[in-house]
């Protein structure tokens, strides 16, 4: 019996990692297709993508400090900003430096490499000082860092422009691709990030260091008592995350071709957050669904919604619903959808099995105890 039921288990796990191969590679073709799809159904959907799949790499980057580590960093804009500011020092004739000046740019995808590790090495100095610190005094202090950086940018214009901004910037340089007329190459760069991002994330998370984060996710005395050496532990969470978004902008800065400190204040932050939270901490697919998500709410279905109010304003001759803005109340409309998470689902849409035994623990251990209690009053 044991070893039919052993089988059994063989058979449903091995069926169950099969239908994910197979759920992985068709999403992996559809956002290859999605160009074809896109132009074949006339949707005009390029631009608003492009920025999704973008912000999708930076909630991946800030789901590793916050899913796999559980240290809560609530200035993750700020390394978005720092890679944006990067490229533009070494590839904009504005820069500060000589050399680009003259007329010799870095090459682009050497600069997002630098851009990563530039980022990355700020994680480390955001890391350092953190170490001691837990919960909401590490959120402060990350949101201090968030707020420092574009302050930093404004206030020393004579290297970054200040609120000027820094434009032009260098585009990516491929025999027979126009990155500067069509966005088509740029979603498929993107998407190209996009995958390496989640190659690394879901090796590490089973490799020896995911299960060190998640150890001292649960309980960092514990982990130190079983010898994880917390300190290079959580550094290297705070700058991988990091490089995972100065990957992030730099790509930005080259496709926007101008990047100013107002691109990278806290909303940013928020709403990159919002995404893990709203697709499910430390599970890589609901991460992405969650950037999809909230990322289609935001560039897509608010410009829709935006577009019919303009249409009944019209139609009924109300000047207030031809001109009303939906989008400005995006703020409102994410902050009301997250508590309704946190009070519904806390652990998200598509939690990750470990995160969501985490957050129920508490009531699984409350039904113990109640079951318990019914039990000695059942003796009595």
């Amino acid at each position: 019996m044991k070893q039919a039921n052993r089988g059994w288990w063989y058979t449903t796990t091995g069926a169950a990692r099969e239908r994910r191969v197979w759920g992985t590679a068709a999403v992996i073709a559809l956002a290859l297709a999605f160009p074809l799809i896109n132009r074949f159904l006339g949707l005009g959907w390029e631009a608003k993508v492009i920025p999704i799949a973008l912000f999708i790499i930076l909630a991946l980057g800030l789901n590793v400090v916050v899913g796999f580590a559980g240290l809560l960093d609530l200035g993750y804009a700020a390394f978005f900003a720092i890679g944006a500011y990067t490229a533009a020092f070494l590839t904009s004739p504005v820069s500060p430096f000589a050399f680009v000046r003259e007329g010799h740019p870095v090459n682009f995808f050497v600069t997002m490499l630098i851009s990563a590790a530039v980022a990355a090495g700020f994680g480390v100095l955001l890391g350092a000082p953190t170490l001691r610190l837990r919960g909401d005094y590490l959120a402060i202090v990350t949101l201090g860092f968030g707020e420092i950086v574009p302050l930093v940018v404004k206030n020393t214009p004579d290297i970054t422009k200040g609120t000027q901004g820094m434009n032009p910037i260098g585009f990516p340089e491929i025999p027979g691709v126009l990155f500067a007329v069509d966005p088509v190459p740029w979603y498929y760069l993107i998407v190209t990030v996009l995958l390496i991002s989640v190659v690394i994330t879901s090796r590490l998370r089973t490799a020896r260091i995911g299960r060190a984060w998640a150890a001292m996710r649960e309980d960092e005395v514990a982990a130190a008592s079983m010898g994880i050496n917390l300190v290079t532990t959580k550094l290297f969470a705070f700058s991988l995350g990091a490089s995972f978004s100065g990957f992030a902008g730099s790509i930005w800065a080259s496709y926007l071709q101008v990047i100013a400190p107002e691109q990278f204040d806290f909303s940013v932050s928020i709403f990159v957050l919002s995404m893990i939270i709203l697709g499910g901490l430390g599970n890589i697919g609901g991460v992405i669904a969650g950037g999809v998500l909230l990322g289609g709410v935001d560039r897509i279905l608010f410009d829709w919604i935006s577009g019919f109010v303009h249409g009944i304003g019209a139609a009924i001759n109300n000047q207030d619903l031809q001109f009303m803005d939906v989008s400005r109340s995006r703020q409102l409309i994410f902050g009301v959808a997250l508590v309704f998470m946190m009070l519904v689902r806390p652990e998200g849409l598509f939690p990750s099995a470990r995160r969501k035994a985490e957050l129920h623990a508490a009531e699984e251990s409350e039904g113990v105890a109640a079951q318990e209690r019914a039990v000695v009053v059942e003796i009595e």
